[in-house]
């Protein structure tokens, strides 16, 4: 069933309440989940709506959970997500990086005490609109072996990072530093689909293209049949979001994909940066444009976030289809 995205946000609200949320941290995961459907990532959309559920009739997420700030020095502070998932916690942190930013020309917030916390590039939406630049790191429960290794200790551990323009989208990058998202598998799996080789291992370390084999396994990292860069990027993002600010590593937290478990306790971090402090705003944007020019001279260039836009703008007047099976499973049916 085709519905318009203000229902299916009211759909997963009521959905996520029933299973323990606050009307707030429901209202503020719906939105941050339609909002990846309509981008076209499913793996990070409604397909989540069940496992937070679940996460939260088990008690692997407080669902009264109420983000705090812990403390704060000059343009580095640190907020609690209390346990709950990660949506509420993630908007305090921007905001309060964006307006700190504002007075010292960077800041840093990171979350602890964390859950899975979607696309990480829209946490940074906001930071785009407000003419700044962001960057944002996030750890997960482990998932890819480091450097030569075979058992997971790694999360796939996303990057993302935001460039506004003056009158244009966003340049909106975001990527998994797993050969694919972990997600990816899970919609596999629950499909009954092969994966491709390459993209995961199985419990004994040997390349699999059974999805379930593969979230019993770990993924790899890019790059990973040739070079050991990807597992030097993941470990630098697993200090940053860890050891940095405070939160669980990633082999401490229990799986996203397994209904019980603990509550993992992972971190996110946000960096954002006022162009206005450095080579000043005017400037930022005119050279923006003058490299995008450049890469357009070939035809063949799409610009980072160019498909998601006009997914999720078509999404806006069309809406998105919804199985039946889920919308059952949500209790809306």
């Amino acid at each position: 069933m085709k519905l318009p995205l203000h229902e299916i946000e009211a759909l997963v609200s009521r959905a996520l309440q029933h299973a323990g949320a606050s009307q707030a941290m429901a209202h503020s995961s719906a939105r941050a989940l339609v909002l990846a459907e309509s981008q076209g990532l499913g793996s990070h959309g409604l397909s989540r709506v069940a496992q937070y559920a679940t996460h939260l009739r088990n008690g692997r997420v407080n669902g009264a959970a109420v983000p705090q700030l812990l403390h704060q020095r000059g343009g580095a502070l640190v907020v609690d997500a209390q346990e709950g998932l990660a949506f509420p916690a993630c908007e305090l942190a921007v905001q309060l990086a964006m307006a700190a930013a504002q007075t010292q020309g960077v800041a840093l917030a990171g979350v602890v005490r964390s859950h899975h916390c979607g696309v990480v590039v829209d946490h940074l939406r906001a930071v785009a609109a407000a003419g700044m630049v962001g960057l944002g790191f996030a750890n997960s429960p482990a998932a890819m072996p480091a450097a030569g290794g075979k058992h997971a200790i790694f999360g796939t551990n996303p990057v993302a990072a935001v460039f506004p323009r003056a009158a244009a989208d966003p340049l909106l990058v975001d990527l998994s530093l797993s050969e694919v998202a972990r997600g990816k598998l899970m919609v596999a799996a629950k499909a009954g689909q092969p994966i491709p080789e390459g993209w995961a291992l199985d419990a004994e370390g040997r390349p699999t293209t059974d999805p379930q084999a593969g979230l019993a396994g770990s993924m790899l990292p890019i790059g990973a049949a040739s070079s050991p860069k990807g597992a030097m990027l993941a470990l630098v993002v697993e200090l940053l979001v860890t050891a940095v600010i405070g939160a669980r590593f990633g082999f401490e937290a229990s799986s996203f994909f397994v209904d019980e478990g603990n509550r993992p306790g992972i971190g996110q971090l946000f960096i954002v940066i006022d162009p206005g402090a450095l080579a000043g705003r005017e400037s930022f944007l005119a050279r923006i444009e003058v490299l995008i020019a450049e890469m357009q001279r070939d035809a063949g260039v799409r610009l980072p976030g160019a498909r998601r836009e006009a997914l999720r703008a078509q999404a806006l007047v069309q809406g998105i289809e919804v199985p039946d099976a889920m919308l059952t499973a949500w209790g809306a049916a």
